[in-house]
């Protein structure tokens, strides 16, 4: 497992782009939960409580980082092949999504769009928020030891 990834990150350009994708995620991930403010400074705060929240989007943030630019590699291996390739992507998109739930400021915006099912789901999401965390980084979790299984079995990397 360890050899495959270490194949995969070899390339420079793996780097970068799990670098990109760990940052850019984790800003967003904290702006949208409200541990960064932008308004009228930027301004970090954690809250007394919050850690756990915290910690959880930097996990889910890495876990992105580490599958994502490992499925593209997949991917550009696998190019003949796309009902093989779908997966991964698919976990990968599924588990950044999850992690996205706490909906902070959006979630006004989903209420006055869908009135009251935009209640109840905001309601859900934000009282859920740390379970769906915890099954966001599971998907991810799931997603990445797949994808070494398939860089390993089906490219023939066996190292």
């Amino acid at each position: 497992m360890v050899q495959t990834t270490k194949l995969v990150y070899s390339n420079f350009k793996y780097v970068v782009l799990a670098s990109t994708i760990f940052v850019s995620m984790m800003i967003g991930l904290l702006i949208l939960s409200e541990y960064i403010f932008l308004e009228p400074y930027v301004v970090a705060h954690l809250p007394p409580g919050s850690e756990l929240g915290f910690v959880l989007i930097v996990i889910i943030s890495a876990l992105s980082a580490l599958v994502i630019p490992m499925n593209i590699f997949r991917i550009k291996i696998l190019k003949s092949s796309k009902q093989k390739m779908g997966g991964g992507i698919f976990g990968s998109i599924i588990g950044a999504a999850a992690g996205a739930c706490s909906c902070g400021p959006i979630g006004f915006a989903v209420i006055s769009t869908f009135g009251s099912v935009g209640a109840a789901a905001t309601a859900f999401l934000t009282n859920y928020e740390i379970p769906l965390r915890i099954i966001a980084i599971a998907i991810l979790a799931v997603t990445y030891f797949t994808t070494v299984k398939s860089l390993k079995v089906e490219c023939n990397l066996n190292h």
